[in-house]
C-alpha cells in the first residue's frame, strides 16, 4: 500500500515537471500564430516585420513583384518575421492560391528562408529546386557574408528567372563553392583514370582495358559530379574548360607518376 502511494507521488511529480518545462519553453510566437493585427492597412506584396530590407529595397521589391504578377500571372509574396508573425492570416490577406509562392524569412532559426509553394508552381519548379534554393541563399554563411536582404532578393530573382523561362530543375547560377567542388571531383576522376591507364606489361603504352573497367568510377566523378552541375546551372564556358583541364592534368600526373618515381630513384 505504501509502495503504491510513493509511486503515485513520483508520477505526479513527473507530470508536474513535464508540464512546467513545456510551459517554460513555450515559444511566444505561438500566441501570434494567427494575428491579423500585424498586417498592414494597405495592400502590399512585402511585409517586412523583421526590417530585413531597407525602405528603398522594400519599395523597389514591391513594385517588381507587382509588375512580375501583372506580366506572368505568378504571385510572389514576401514576409519577414522574428519574434512576431501574422501566421495564417497572410493567406487571406494575399489570397494565396496554387499559383502563389510565399517566401518567409525568419532569422530565429538556422536557415532563414522558408517557402510556401502552390501546387501549380511545383509543376515547373520541383521540390529539389526549393531545397537547393533554401540551402544556397538561406544558410548562415551566405547571410553572414551577404546579409538577409541579399538572401531574400537573390532567391526571388532565381524564382522569377525560372518562372519566366518555363521552369527549372536546378537553381540557376554556379556559386564559387559549388564550382570548386566540381573541380575537385573532376581532378579526382582524372587521377583515377590516369592510375588505371598506367601500362602493366612491357611494351604497353596505355592500359585501356583497365581504364575502361574503372570508367564507372572516374566517369561518375568527372561527368556526373564535375560536368553535370556546371552545364545545368550556367552557360559560361570558363568553368567547364577549367574542369576539363583539371581532369586532364590529374590523369596525366597520375599516368606519369611511375616515370617520376623511377627518375627520383635513379638520382639517389
Amino acid at each position: 500500500m505504501q509502495h503504491c502511494f510513493w509511486r503515485r507521488i513520483l508520477v505526479f511529480c513527473a507530470v508536474f515537471l513535464l508540464t512546467g518545462s513545456i510551459w517554460a519553453t513555450h515559444s511566444p510566437r505561438a500566441y501570434a500564430y494567427d494575428n491579423p493585427d500585424l498586417l498592414p492597412d494597405i495592400p502590399t506584396p512585402v511585409i517586412d516585420l523583421a526590417k530585413s530590407l531597407t525602405i528603398v529595397q522594400e519599395e523597389n521589391l514591391a513594385q517588381e513583384l507587382e509588375r512580375f504578377e501583372a506580366e506572368t500571372g505568378w504571385k510572389l509574396r514576401v514576409l519577414t518575421q522574428y519574434d512576431r508573425t501574422p501566421g495564417r492570416a497572410v493567406k487571406d490577406f494575399w489570397g494565396l492560391d496554387d499559383k502563389s509562392v510565399l517566401l518567409v524569412a525568419d532569422a530565429s532559426g538556422g536557415n532563414i528562408l522558408n517557402f510556401n509553394v502552390g501546387d501549380a508552381v511545383y509543376k515547373l519548379l520541383p521540390r529539389t529546386f526549393w531545397v537547393e534554393l533554401q540551402t544556397r541563399f538561406g544558410n548562415l554563411y551566405f547571410v553572414r557574408e551577404q546579409g538577409e536582404d541579399q538572401a531574400i532578393l537573390q532567391s526571388l530573382e532565381s524564382i522569377e528567372t525560372c518562372l519566366r523561362q518555363g521552369g527549372c530543375r536546378v537553381v540557376p547560377g554556379l556559386p564559387r563553392e559549388q564550382w570548386i567542388l566540381t573541380l575537385v571531383t573532376s581532378v579526382i576522376g582524372g587521377v583515377i583514370c590516369g592510375f588505371a591507364a598506367q601500362p602493366r606489361r612491357e611494351g604497353q603504352i596505355l592500359a585501356w582495358q583497365w581504364a575502361l573497367i574503372f570508367s564507372p568510377l572516374w566517369g561518375i566523378l568527372f561527368i556526373a559530379f564535375g560536368i553535370g552541375p556546371v552545364v545545368s546551372r550556367t552557360s559560361e564556358w570558363l568553368p567547364l574548360i577549367r574542369n576539363i583541364s583539371g581532369f586532364l592534368i590529374g590523369a596525366l600526373v597520375a599516368y606519369l607518376s611511375p616515370v617520376f618515381s623511377r627518375s627520383s630513384a635513379s638520382e639517389t
